[in-house]
Formats: structure tokens, sequence, C-alpha cells
């Protein structure tokens, strides 16, 4: 039982759009030479268009034009979350469902950027700045392009993740459009701390995590093999910018990935992640961890940095100005303090009191 949940956030009587998949993530930063040389130069990501202002980026396996957009500003933050739709009458279902929630939606037949058509934007219930669109300008897929890869070529946009002050609130916001819950973290109270969600069959499009939101806590690329992230660090050691490594290498238990945590130069969070499992079953089943379990952020049981609980991006509402932050309240409050300042456990004859690992329900 979500026993922090306030008060609902309506369901609207109006078919949810048909997500495919989280697609592109924009971001504004203070300094777009910086940003470049950060994730063209070290990280590898491949340049489809870009000018004084703007630079789209794309990884090795995607054939859409862009999956991270780097746009000039004064303040660094995140302008928009984008998800491809099924069809063009998807777009028509965001419009609506989001006008029916009474929110603010802005819609553009020639997109809000370059490689995208018709589009809308929103500011959803959480105040997160989304984005929906179908129609996309299709451009070379490098899958095949072994010339060009780079040790550690990163080959998809694989997750977003994002920080709310209500997490069982968030989560039924995204269930109503049509997410599923893959795993999560509990106490023995029903606490629900943080959801992992996904609409394409791997174990998340986007997690909610606990905080003061909205914040965008990471974005996350996948790549094909563990060693191609431990490629990464070493590239990062020889160009000495270890430094940008704020967590891992290591393993989730959540998620079963190998990952690594970077910061950009404005302090964005990127994930590098990989090996993570299938969740396209109608039954498969929600994994849920127990918050005072320290195999569930790192596998490995490495304590977790503090910066990880407490830092993350700001986000932009439609007019491009910061959102206004909610602070957490109540028993969610604990996550930082469990995470960390070491108040888990490994094995269960550790403690009387620790709750079991639990594979949950059926979804």
């Amino acid at each position: 039982m979500n026993t922090q949940l306030s008060t609902p956030i309506p369901i609207p009587d109006v078919e949810p759009p048909d997500i495919v998949r989280c697609a592109a993530m924009e971001i504004v930063v203070t300094d777009l030479a910086r940003s470049r040389e950060f994730y063209v130069d070290v990280l590898g990501l491949v340049v489809t268009q870009e000018d004084q202002r703007c630079i789209y980026l794309r990884c090795f396996d995607e054939f859409i034009h862009h999956n991270l957009v780097l746009r000039q500003g004064p303040v660094a933050a995140v302008a928009a979350f984008s998800y491809r739709v099924r069809t063009p009458a998807d777009v028509d279902r965001a419009e609506a469902f989001y006008r029916a929630l009474g929110c603010r939606v802005e819609r553009r037949a020639d997109g809000f950027r370059a490689g995208l058509g018709d589009s809308v934007r929103v500011q959803d219930p959480l105040g997160f700045p989304y984005e929906f669109f179908h129609h996309v300008e299709h451009v070379e897929r490098l899958a095949w392009r072994y010339d060009l890869h780079v040790p550690g070529a990163l080959v998809r946009l694989d997750h977003f993740n994002q920080v709310t002050p209500d997490v069982p609130r968030a989560v039924a916001h995204l269930e109503s459009l049509g997410f599923r819950v893959t795993e999560d973290i509990q106490d023995s109270d029903g606490v629900q701390y943080a959801a992992w969600l996904r609409r394409k069959p791997t174990v998340h499009d986007t997690a909610m995590t606990g905080g003061d939101g909205p914040r965008m806590h990471h974005i996350a690329f996948a790549t094909h093999e563990k060693h191609n992230i431990l490629s990464i660090c070493d590239r990062l050691g020889a160009l000495r910018r270890s430094d940008a490594i704020e967590r891992g290498p290591g393993r989730h238990g959540v998620s079963n990935a190998f990952y690594l945590y970077l910061r950009d130069p404005d302090g964005h969070r990127v994930e590098i992640y990989t090996q993570d499992y299938w969740t396209g079953d109608p039954d498969n089943p929600v994994v849920t961890w127990d918050v005072h379990d320290n195999q569930r952020r790192d596998w490995w049981g490495n304590p977790v940095v503090p910066s990880w609980y407490t830092e993350a991006s700001r986000v932009l509402d439609l007019d491009g100005e910061l959102q206004p932050l909610t602070s957490r309240t109540g028993a969610s409050e604990m996550a930082v303090t469990i995470g960390a300042d070491g108040f888990s456990y490994t094995r269960k004859d550790d403690t009387e009191s620790m709750p079991e690992y639990k594979l949950g329900h059926q979804l």
C-alpha cells in the first residue's frame, strides 16, 4: 500500500496517447563549446545538425534525427522530456489528455525544434515539461559503421530519471498514461521511495525518485557491453577528465544493469547503462526492493555518494523559466538518510528486523 499518496491527479475521461518510448531530451547548457567537447569528443555522440545556438546529437543505433539537444542559455536546466508516440493521431490524444487535466498545452505543426514534425508540449501536473511527437526526420543509422565507432560507443537513449516530492502520486499519474511499473523501492510500511516505469519492453523509460522537485536526476544512454563502460572510464582517465565520474562503474540491484554516472560541464547527470532485462510479457512481475537493502542501488554494496541523492537538474516551464521546487515531506524524506549514511543491510542475519526482498504483485 502506498501510504504517502496525497491528493491524486485526476484520470481524464479521454484516451491517453500510445507512447512508444522515451526518445529525446532538450537541455540548456551555459557554454555550448564545452558541452560539445564533453558529449561529442569525450562520449562520442554523433552530431546530426548544429548552429551557433543548438547542437543535435544522436546515438549510433538510432535513425531518428536526435536523442539529445544542447541549447545555449543563461541557466542550465531541462527544457523537454520527449516521447515518441505511435501514430499521428496519438499527438491529438496527447493534446486532448493534458487539456482535460487543465494543463498548459502548446502545439506546433512544424515542431518545436529541427528534425521533428507535429508536436505537443505540456507542463504536466507534476511540473515537468513533456513533449510528444510522431513525425521525425530519418537519418543514417550508424549501427554498421564500425569505422566510426569509438570504444564505449553509445547506441541508444535508454531512459530518464525524474525527481518528484510525492512518488506514489507521480506513479499513479504515469500509470494513467499507460506506463507500467517494473521495479520499486518500499519500506515495511509500504512507503514507496522510488519506482521504475516502462513503455518499451525494458526496465524503464523513466523513473520517479523521491526528492524536492520537479527536477531531472539523470538521462541515460545505453551501450552494448560493460567493457564499453570501462573504455569510457579509461578515456576519461587518459584525458585527465576523471573528475567527471560521480559514481561507478558498478552494477545496480534495481534493473540488474551495469552503470556509470557522469556529470557534464553544467552538472547535468548522465548515466551510461547496459545489460538490463526484458519486461515485455503481460505478466511480468514487479520487483520490490526493501529501502534498507544496500544492494538495491549497488549490487556490490558500495556506498552511494550523497550528491547522487541530493543534486539534480532544474526544469523549465513552457516560457523557459525555472519551475519552482516543491519540498518533499513525510516519510519519504528518510530516503536521503537511509541511502547516504549507512543505515542499511546486506545479509538477513545482520539484523532481526530486516524485511525480506520480495518479488511483487503481477501486473
